[in-house]
């Protein structure tokens, strides 16, 4: 750890601190998570299987492939012969971040194999029997947050840090410690007083993966029921590089920061760099049920049991400081490691789907109750029982919607696919914008008799806000939009 300081007397009492404010600081760290990382864990993606995406999802009483053990396993009791899928993810996301009315544009992409797996009939004397192996990745965490702007109010980070007597700021010669009449420590203070630029940028990467074996069978004339394990693995990481600089030349240079340190004269800027590292594995069970009412109605229903997450975290944090001195302060901590369990809601859809010669409409719902999420180990009680209670009062159930259709075109052996999904807030009282929307679209095209290629594209919109600190005073509002362009091909042997 840099201790750039060499203050005397009191100064010195300060350094003896250092350990200690070292510990809580960790201490803090480690208990930083919250709903937002539940909610990660909970919330599904969008692309499996570019047939299923171009008709925005919506298969839960219909075979769309070896993606059917997601969507309903019970559909997988359809496929007359051996089939093979395998499929290519590209996921694009912009977004609009507004900070104190200066707009920024932030924008990642990222490619994945999120698909390969197998169906296999199973040979019986009457009705259907059918096993499918693999694996998908359901949730891609590709994402990223950038922002500028200046901030005229008597706030900032630097004073957010210090408020909690944060060691980082004063490593940094941001803040100094002041005692009483008998020199005891009582707390750190800063002569920085807002009106400075903030910027970030916040990136975030990784995935959940899926290694799942599912099994369907007909337990009696055209009732289908089926079951998926999923094996989850999966990572995520995310970098925060966090600035805030006097571009006003607000803090002149007869201004001390340190008033015991000559050299914290003339403030330029401060940098904080926040890494956060997940190692994540767990397990979910789905059932599915399908029912053909007639030739061209079916209709299916799935229950996914809670999925449960162990989550293996690692935090580093680092910063740096400089000064119109010529003089840089570096700080940097080991880093902090902590594991705990998140359980994720139980969700239950239920759907139908008509179909009519060469043209197919379907469309399901899926009730979720995210106030139901928790952290089921890991911390002591008092504070996990704190994070569940900001779940329940944060959170509520939601209702998703996916809707398609698709246009067979027999002659020229091509598919027309469009469709729509809607994934509601999470989040009590949030307006509508807060919704993720999707719009999608697709292409199927018979290569050979047995092998099809698919392209699926979905377009999808919604709001967000985020506080750099506290709350409401430094507060970006962004208008998020991003594009999945999925590529899949289906081999029947």
């Amino acid at each position: 750890m840099n201790l750039p300081k060499n203050n005397s007397g009191a100064g010195n009492m300060k350094k003896g601190l250092i350990l200690f404010i070292v510990m809580s600081l960790i201490t803090g760290i480690t208990s930083a998570q919250n709903f937002n990382d539940a909610l990660r864990l909970s919330e599904n993606g969008i692309s499996l299987n570019a047939k299923a995406l171009g008709m925005g999802n919506a298969f839960i009483s219909r075979l769309s492939g070896v993606s059917s053990s997601q969507f309903n396993p019970a559909a997988i009791a359809f496929a007359k012969k051996a089939q093979f899928d395998a499929s290519l993810d590209f996921n694009s996301l912009s977004n609009d971040a507004t900070l104190f009315g200066n707009k920024v544009n932030g924008s990642q992409s990222s490619t994945t194999f999120n698909e390969v797996g197998v169906i296999l009939p199973v040979p019986t004397i009457q009705g259907s029997m059918a096993l499918a192996i693999g694996y998908n990745q359901n949730k891609n965490f590709n994402k990223i947050l950038s922002f500028s702007g200046f901030n005229s109010g008597n706030n900032s980070m630097i004073q957010d840090l210090v408020s909690g007597n944060d060691d980082l700021a004063y490593d940094l010669a941001l803040s100094y410690p002041i005692y009483d009449a008998n020199n005891k420590y009582l707390n750190d203070v800063t002569e920085i007083n807002g009106n400075l630029t903030q910027s970030a940028k916040i990136t975030s990467d990784g995935g959940i993966n899926n290694w799942y074996l599912s099994g369907a069978v007909e337990i009696e004339k055209d009732i289908f029921v089926g079951a998926t394990l999923n094996l989850l693995s999966g990572s995520f990481n995310k970098t925060r590089i966090y600035t805030e600089e006097d571009t006003q030349n607000y803090y002149k240079s007869t201004l001390l920061l340190d008033p015991l340190e000559p050299k914290s004269a003339d403030f330029q800027s401060f940098t904080t760099t926040d890494v956060v590292k997940w190692d994540i594995a767990g397990w979910d069970f789905k059932l599915g049920l399908i029912a053909k009412i007639n030739e061209q109605v079916n209709v299916g229903f799935t229950v996914r049991v809670p999925r449960t997450y162990t989550i293996k975290e690692t935090y580093s944090v680092s910063g740096r400081s400089k000064f119109g001195t010529g003089t840089t302060w570096n700080a940097q901590y080991d880093d902090s490691k902590i594991e705990y369990d998140v359980t994720a809601p139980a969700e239950y859809s239920a759907g139908a789907s008509y179909a009519e010669r060469n043209f197919t409409l379907s469309g399901e719902i899926k009730l979720v109750d995210y106030s139901s999420m928790e952290f089921s180990s890991g911390f002591d009680g008092f504070t996990r029982d704190e994070k569940n209670r900001d779940i329940k009062d944060l959170m509520r159930s939601t209702i998703n919607i996916n809707a398609g259709g698709e246009y067979l075109i027999p002659n020229l052996g091509l598919a027309l696919r469009a469709g729509f999904m809607m994934m509601p807030s999470a989040f009590k009282d949030d307006p509508s914008e807060y919704d993720k929307k999707f719009i999608t679209a697709g292409l199927g095209y018979n290569l050979t008799k047995g092998t099809q290629l698919n392209i699926g594209y979905a377009y999808g919109w919604w709001e967000d806000f985020g506080d750099n600190y506290g709350s409401g005073i430094s507060r970006t509002f962004q208008k998020i939009s991003v594009c999945n362009f999925t590529t899949s091909l289906k081999f029947n042997f």
